[in-house]
């Protein structure tokens, strides 16, 4: 008798073991349902934007005008503008469409140009906008992907202060473009040339100009602050350092070829960097640019940028974004230069 007990006994206790490992296993199921439906798991890129409500954009510190103006303080705080600022809303607004209408903030971080690869690799970025040239390989650029252009007439370009320079790099040109490398090398020996670190100016510089004396700077504004000695050509984007030496700095002059159009050493097509495995989101800044284009949005905002007489803070004032708050003691740093070791 006390056997068939022990054995009724043993049963009844496996069955209510069995019994609340499957009351467990279906409470966690609940439990996992219940985060779930509290904060859904994003499935991609895009839709980890649509749950946060925010796009993290990365953007050059160092002002690259029109694209990037310096920022500028304001009545609603500190504010950047420029062409590339004014995109970064038409972008958010098209998120704002693919999130089901619910508003996406573009969150600005302000870094060194150098520092927003890095970012991006490290997912602290969504994507990045400061004058990207897409068509120019480098191994510092390895894992990043980029949209179709939203600016096709970029280019490597370079300015100068003396009439006698000019006619010299002119000379050595002729007629011919700028991309002989053996009459870069002549026209550009023995000069100061400086560019921007991390840019396509100085991948340039380090490959042609071998027999040039290179200064590596932090910015532009840095490298016209330097004095010893003075820099004799200043290479960078031509339709950047083509504003700054009509508006700005009208002491600097382009450099010509014979015919007198600007010389150009490249040329290059600006886009946004992302990720190179954010297939969804390049798919819609891709789709987003294409209506811009058509719809000659886009031709409007160079025109309004590039053509237009204007001042910029009062567009900071009544158009800007802000940015991150850490990042304002950099933006006020332009930076150093250092000769090419």
């Amino acid at each position: 008798m006390g056997l068939f007990v022990r054995r009724a006994v043993l049963t009844a206790l496996v069955r209510s073991l069995g019994l609340a490992a499957f009351c467990l296993m279906t409470g966690c199921g609940l439990v996992i349902d219940a985060v779930q439906l509290v904060q859904p798991i994003a499935k991609d890129e895009v839709q980890r934007i649509c749950l946060r409500q925010r796009v993290q954009v990365g953007i050059s510190v160092e002002p690259s005008r029109p694209f990037v103006f310096p920022a500028v303080f304001t009545d609603e705080g500190v504010r950047v503008t420029g062409l590339d600022v004014e995109l970064i809303r038409e972008l958010a607004a098209a998120l704002s469409q693919a999130c089901d209408g619910r508003a996406i903030e573009p969150v600005l971080h302000l870094v060194r140009f150098r520092d927003l690869f890095v970012l991006l690799n490290e997912g602290k970025l969504d994507f990045f906008v400061s004058s990207i040239s897409a068509n120019v390989p480098s191994p510092a650029r390895s894992g990043l992907a980029y949209s179709m252009p939203y600016f096709m007439d970029g280019g490597l370009g370079g300015m100068t202060r003396r009439p006698e320079t000019d006619a010299k790099i002119s000379a050595e040109f002729g007629e011919a473009d700028g991309s002989d490398p053996s009459s870069a090398v002549r026209a550009f020996a023995g000069l100061v040339v400086g560019v921007q670190e991390g840019t396509t100016a100085e991948l340039y510089a380090r490959m042609a100009l071998k027999a040039s004396r290179l200064l590596l700077c932090d910015s532009l504004p840095a490298a016209f602050e330097w004095q010893d000695p003075p820099i004799d050509v200043m290479l960078g984007k031509e339709p950047v350092l083509r504003f700054v030496s009509t508006r700005v700095k009208t002491d600097w002059r382009m450099l010509t070829r014979k015919t007198g159009k600007p010389l150009r050493l490249s040329r290059e097509q600006y886009a946004v960097a992302m990720a190179e495995e954010s297939y969804r989101l390049r798919s819609l800044v891709n789709a987003a640019l294409f209506r811009l284009e058509e719809n000659g949005r886009l031709a409007e905002m160079r025109r309004r940028w590039f053509e237009e007489p204007y001042a910029y803070p009062r567009r900071a004032a009544s158009e800007g974004l802000p940015f991150a708050a850490e990042d304002m003691p950099a933006h006020y740093d332009q930076g150093r230069c250092r000769w090419r070791r």
